[in-house]
């Protein structure tokens, strides 16, 4: 489990009782208290790989603005309407191709203390309504349970999602962080999911993260607590041997899980910003997902070439539908005509895609 070297702390919100949980949860690691967040962000800036070193450092402080916002997407590619909730930022994973190297402001693995806010928040959101379940999820920020042994996060939200209607709760992890899920009351409002791919690419690419058995072991004990479960086949990465990787994966799923259990599969391949494009070279000097040809999509983002993508979707949903072929499948952020020539339809737009999911 991840024990940070240090933690700073704002001053602001040192009696808060989210960070007397954390500090509880990491009892004997170094803490600062600071009056200034910058002044932390600057201490690891001038490091030597800020952001290595922001994955082993803790900065606990308030967040000023909302933490409840839709997901960016990208333009011209049709998305999922999904809520991103973001009490936490930053993860100690360390994946080659994560866009979180990004964000150089602050490398730092930053928890917002300010829960009530959020909350409050959380509920005026939840009051207005909505033609199709509103889907919320922890994920895109963060691992959404990698970190839960110190945030006790789920203890939280779980159950509070649990009393809503019209809500879907995503949980989205490459972790086997689950201890704090399997004795709550959920309510079928919470959906655990795994991101996942051929334990050749894990070794390569997701430095950190569980294994695959260990995830799908995860996702089992969490079908037999009840949960409804997802899958994310993203970023799927093309090699040499793609089809046979994917292949296993499908079939090592289908042996841990009842089809009947997961609510929704997503595919999505390898996609990234032009300026993640030196990072990777300089962090990842070994890595070789961004030796293969990529274009600029629609969207800016480098790309496979379209019939590359294609093949890769339209092979793993054959698979996945040999095991099931009722379980629905989405591709994320694609545009209407790699829809079409992958399933021979496409959704109208965003909204449309979004009336779709269902449990």
């Amino acid at each position: 489990m991840f024990k940070p070297k240090k933690i700073y702390i704002d001053v602001e919100v040192e009696n808060a009782s989210f960070t007397e949980t954390i500090l509880n949860n990491l009892a004997g690691v170094p803490i600062e208290f600071i009056d200034d967040p910058r002044l932390a962000t600057d201490e690891i800036l001038s490091k030597p790989d800020p952001i290595g070193q922001g994955k082993k450092h803790l900065l606990i402080t308030s967040y000023k603005g909302r933490m409840l916002k839709p997901c960016p997407g990208t333009p011209k590619v049709i998305c999922c309407h999904y809520q991103i909730l973001s009490p936490v930022i930053g993860c100690p994973l360390d994946c080659t191709y994560c866009a979180l190297q990004m964000y150089f402001n602050n490398p730092l693995i930053t928890m917002y203390a300010n829960i009530n806010d959020l909350m409050r928040e959380m509920d005026e959101r939840l009051q207005r309504k909505s033609g199709w379940p509103l889907r919320i999820g922890t994920g895109e920020l963060t691992d959404s349970l990698e970190l839960d042994h110190i945030t006790e996060m789920s203890r939280l939200f779980i159950p509070y999602f649990s009393k809503k209607s019209n809500v879907l709760f995503e949980l989205k992890t490459k972790s086997n962080q689950i201890n704090n899920l399997l004795d709550l009351n959920h309510g079928g409002k919470t959906v655990v999911a795994w991101s996942v791919n051929p334990q050749t690419i894990i070794d390569k690419e997701e430095m950190g993260c569980a294994s695959l058995e260990e995830r799908l072991q995860a996702a089992r004990q969490c079908q037999e607590a009840g949960y409804k479960l997802a899958f994310h086949f993203d970023p799927i990465i093309y090699s040499p041997d793609w089809e046979e990787g994917y292949e296993s994966v499908v079939e090592s799923l289908f042996e841990y899980i009842d089809p009947q259990n997961i609510v929704w599969i997503s595919l999505g391949t390898f996609r990234y910003p032009p300026s993640l494009k030196p990072i990777i070279r300089e962090r990842c000097p070994r890595s070789k997902i961004i030796d293969e040809e990529f274009i600029p999509g629609q969207d800016g983002k480098m790309r496979y070439l379209k019939p590359i993508r294609v093949g890769m979707y339209s092979k793993v949903l054959s698979q996945i539908r040999s095991h099931n072929r009722n379980v629905f499948i989405y591709l994320c952020m694609e545009s209407t005509d790699v829809w079409r020539k992958v399933f021979g339809w496409t959704p109208k737009n965003t909204a449309d895609l979004a009336r779709m999911f269902r449990t």
